[in-house]
């Protein structure tokens, strides 16, 4: 029987973690939000139905919660929309989020310029921002050191059930009868060493959010192909007949399988990151042209049409020629956004798009609204690149550490043969044959653990799953391609040795 106090434990526990997440959640879409009610404010728009026109933004969950909450309590409940603001900043979790409510309350009841206090704001936030993005990136690179830590530690005990696993080489070098079992280290190879990469795969999902969270066809069509290369290893591996017909080995089936499930979903994800990065970085560029275009005093339409009149979009220009057509065509401003939005996948291309639309058809002062969401979404974009740039060199590490797995048991192997040749002809060849076949399991245990290690960079460097097909297929073939070549080039160090007679 569960004792009460292990009950409201884990309770409390329950409602710790829930509390934290929805901070974290809010926290994360807060420079966003006070980014729109800025644009609303310099719009001219009064701070309730700024909360009113939040619930339309789908890309702000958290918020859009919210700003359904404070609706409800002034519309069904008759409380001042003020009286409500200061009741949501006293159950809210997030600090930030309070000291905005708090001020932006404060503001309104002093009759303070709002435009000028959600400018500072804005400014104070995305400068925190920048240093929250720097201490995520210390963050990562700890988590990465760990991970590297953890793929030593369970490396050097992994080595070790390769080399004594064997009864046949612990009777041959020391004359014993202690017998090792070789399924202890085959639950190191293919079970403990993924469940271990698969904790740090989790810390890493909740450390760094995806630029396109929207993946889930891509993930189901994987979902598919990793099954069957999975089970396509498992067959060789227990099937006798199979692997018997087959004229490779089973690190050769296993590379091949491995690569051959990633691949599709790897194409896949480049053509969709190739059209959304690119959308990224054109963005802000766009927003400027449209901004400075009305500078000029035309109308929102022609300023839209004259800015994707330029050539230099790339791939981002065929979405912005269907804007164009659309828009000639008559077709609303709004719904020509909700075409669009279903070919897009990134989140920053989805955020600045719907925040242009809104303060296009809230009207009022535009241009400096206009003004506000360019400059801003280039600082973010900026934030982006430098992010990005900051976590490429762990996709390096992430190759390193694959050639030396690979290599270091290859070591470990060819010394335990070298011993034996030491000791006698007759044991050496013995003691060859035993290892060579568990070899070649551990080795389909190594390729699979780089694969698995390629979903970890993914998710450190751009965010998301999808990434990870790409390095999981380049880690499984390094892998494989360092213990091939391991074994040919430091085959020689080790031959030549005359055993003791």
């Amino acid at each position: 029987m569960q004792a009460p106090g292990g009950i409201f434990g884990k309770l409390f526990g329950f409602m710790f973690r829930a509390a934290s997440e929805e901070r974290e959640k809010t926290e994360r879409e807060l420079p966003f939000a006070v980014m729109i009610f800025t644009l609303m404010a310099a719009s001219g728009v009064s701070p309730y139905d700024s909360w009113k026109k939040m619930r339309k933004l789908t890309f702000l969950p958290a918020f859009k919660k919210e700003a359904e909450e404070v609706v409800r309590q002034v519309e069904v409940l008759g409380k001042d929309p003020l009286t409500v603001m200061s009741l949501q900043a006293e159950k809210t979790q997030s600090k930030l989020y309070r000291n905005f409510l708090g001020g932006f309350v404060s503001s309104v009841r002093s009759g303070g310029k709002l435009v000028d206090y959600m400018k500072s704001q804005l400014k104070a936030i995305f400068e925190l921002r920048f240093i929250n993005m720097n201490r995520s990136i210390e963050r990562i690179a700890a988590l990465v050191e760990a991970y590297s830590v953890m793929l030593i530690v369970v490396l050097c005990t992994y080595i070790l059930f390769v080399v004594f696993s064997s009864t046949n080489i612990m009777d041959l070098l020391t004359s014993s009868s202690i017998s090792l079992s070789p399924v202890i280290s085959y639950l190191i190879a293919f079970l403990i060493m993924p469940i271990m990469s698969g904790i740090f795969i989790l810390i890493a999902h909740n450390m760094q959010s995806s630029a396109f969270p929207d993946l889930k066809d891509l993930y189901k069509k994987a979902l598919i192909f990793v099954v069957i290369g999975i089970a396509a290893i498992a067959a060789f591996a227990l099937v006798p007949g199979l692997s018997s017909a087959t004229p490779v080995g089973l690190p050769e089936v296993a590379v091949i399988c491995l690569c051959a499930s990633s691949l599709p979903t790897a194409i896949q994800y480049y053509r969709i990151s190739s059209i959304n990065y690119n959308a990224e970085d054109a963005m802000p560029s766009f927003i400027r042209d449209i901004t400075e275009s009305q500078k000029t005093g035309l109308s929102p339409e022609k300023s839209i049409i004259q800015a994707t009149k330029r050539k230099d979009y790339g791939a981002f220009s065929k979405f912005l020629e269907l804007i164009r057509s659309q828009i000639e065509w008559g077709i609303p401003l709004r719904k020509t956004f909700e075409n669009i939005r279903v070919k897009i996948r990134s989140w920053f291309v989805v955020a600045n798009f719907s925040m242009m639309v809104e303060t296009i058809e809230m009207g009022g002062n535009s241009i400096q609204s206009l003004e506000i969401l360019s400059e801003y979404s280039e600082k973010e974009r900026e934030l982006q690149i430098n992010r990005r740039a900051l976590l490429k060199p762990y996709i390096l590490l992430a190759l390193i550490w694959s050639v030396l797995i690979a290599v270091t048991t290859t070591i470990v192997a060819l010394t335990t043969n070298m011993m034996t040749a030491i000791v006698s002809s007759d044991l050496s060849s013995a003691a060859n044959l035993a290892m060579s076949d568990q070899l070649e399991i551990f080795s389909v245990g190594i390729i699979i653990q780089c694969w698995i290690s390629g979903f970890f960079i993914g998710k450190i460097s751009e965010g998301n799953f999808g990434a990870g097909f790409k390095h999981a297929a380049l880690l499984a073939l390094t892998a494989y391609a360092s213990l091939v070549l391991s074994r040919i080039l430091l085959a020689g160090v080790f031959t030549g040795l005359t055993p003791i007679t």
